[in-house]
C-alpha cells in the first residue's frame, strides 16, 4: 500500500511547466531519493509536498489522506533545509524543543523527547550552546533533531549536505541511515549527487525536465539504465552512438546508441587473445585521473573518446600517450 502518492501533479511558474503530469508513490519506512541536475524540479516536488509550494493541478494522498490543500501545519511532515534555519538566539535545547513547545507539550515530555533526539544525532551535553558555537556538522544534525523530536510521519532533506565538507558529509549520511532504521521513518531525500543517492536510497527517482526518467533501486538503475540520459548520469557511462562503434570497434550495434560502463572495459599492453564473445580495439591513453583507489583513465580510439576505470596500481600505472588494447564482452553492451 503506498504511504505517499502523487497523482497527475502539474506546477507552472507562470509559462514555465516545471513539473509535468508526475505520478509517483513511496512506501511507508522507506528512504527515498529524487535525484537529478538543477532545474529538474526535484526540489519543488518536495517543497510541494510539504505545502510549501501550492501545485498547479493533481492531487497528493499522505497515508491515505487527501492532503493536496491542507497547509503545512497540518501535514505532520518535517523538514530539513541546505541552509539550517536555527534560531541564533536560542539555545540547541531551545532549538530542539521549540515544535513541542508550540504543541505546548507537558515539560517532562519535552525533556525526556528532547534528551532522546539529542542521542540520536550523538550531541548529547550539547544542550546549552547556541548555533553560533556549533560546527556545520552540528547545526546540521541539531536541524535532524529538532525535526524528528516531533515524529512526523514524513521527513524530507533538501540538499542538507550541500554546505558540509566531504568527510563529515560521509559520516553525516551513515548517521542518517542509522537513524532512518532506527525510527523507521519514511525519508524523501534531494540531491543532484549520483554517488550519495546511491550511497543512502532504498529507491532513486531520477527526474529530468520535471518528469520521471527511470524509478527502481541503486543497483538496478546502476545496472539497466533505460535510455542515454539515465546511463550519462549514473555511473558515468560511455554513451556511443551506432556509427561510433563500427569505426571504432568494427562492431554493429543494435540500437543508435549504447552505454559502456567504464569499469566493464579491460586495458593490456598486449594484443589480447580474440574472442567471438568480445570486441576489440587498437588505442592510445590520452590522460588519466586518480580517483582514491580507481584510476580513471581517457583514451583515444582513432578520434573516439572513452573513459576506462581501473584499480589503482602504482607499479603498473600506464603512461600518456601510451598505446595500448581494449576488450570489451558483448554482454556489457547495453541497447536502448
Amino acid at each position: 500500500m503506498s504511504y505517499i502518492k502523487f497523482e497527475n501533479i502539474n506546477k507552472y511558474y507562470n509559462e514555465q511547466h516545471v513539473l509535468k503530469d508526475l505520478n509517483l508513490t513511496i512506501e511507508k519506512g522507506s528512504f527515498v531519493t529524487l535525484l537529478g541536475p538543477s532545474g529538474c524540479g526535484k526540489s519543488t516536488l518536495l517543497r510541494c509536498l510539504a505545502g510549501l509550494e501550492s501545485i498547479s493541478s493533481g492531487s497528493m494522498f499522505l497515508d491515505d489522506e487527501d492532503i493536496t490543500f491542507k497547509n503545512p501545519r497540518q501535514r505532520n511532515i518535517g523538514m530539513i533545509f541546505q541552509q539550517y534555519s536555527l534560531f541564533p538566539t536560542m539555545t540547541v535545547y531551545q532549538n530542539i524543543s521549540f515544535g513541542l513547545r508550540m504543541k505546548k507539550e507537558k515539560k517532562e515530555t519535552i525533556n525526556k523527547l528532547v534528551k532522546e533526539a539529542l542521542s540520536l544525532v550523538q550531541l548529547e551535553g550539547s544542550e546549552k550552546k547556541f548555533p553560533s558555537q556549533l560546527s556545520g556538522g552540528e547545526q546540521q544534525r541539531v536541524a535532524l533533531a529538532r525535526c524528528i523530536v516531533t515524529k512526523p510521519k514524513v521527513l524530507l532533506l533538501d540538499e542538507p549536505f550541500s554546505a558540509i565538507d566531504a568527510k563529515l558529509r560521509k559520516s553525516l549520511q551513515i548517521r542518517i541511515k542509522e537513524i532512518h532504521r532506527e525510527l523507521n521513518m519514511t525519508c524523501v531525500f534531494v540531491t543532484h549527487d549520483q554517488e550519495e543517492a546511491m550511497i543512502m536510497s532504498d529507491v532513486i527517482h531520477l527526474m529530468h525536465n520535471g518528469v520521471i526518467e527511470q524509478s527502481g533501486k541503486p543497483a538496478q538503475i546502476y545496472s539497466n539504465p533505460k535510455n542515454a540520459y539515465v546511463a550519462s548520469f549514473i555511473g558515468s557511462y560511455n554513451i556511443m552512438a551506432k556509427e561510433d562503434m563500427m569505426k571504432s570497434f568494427n562492431y554493429e550495434a543494435a540500437s543508435e546508441k549504447v552505454a559502456i560502463r567504464p569499469e566493464m572495459i579491460d586495458i593490456s599492453e598486449e594484443e589480447p587473445q580474440y574472442s567471438s564473445e568480445d570486441i576489440f580495439a587498437k588505442a592510445k591513453i590520452s590522460d588519466n585521473i586518480l580517483q582514491g583507489n580507481i584510476v580513471r583513465y581517457f583514451v583515444d580510439i582513432k578520434g573516439l573518446k572513452i573513459k576506462v576505470d581501473l584499480l589503482f596500481n602504482n607499479s603498473k600505472l600506464l603512461q600518456n600517450n601510451q598505446d595500448i588494447y581494449l576488450k570489451i564482452n558483448k554482454d556489457n553492451i547495453i541497447t536502448f
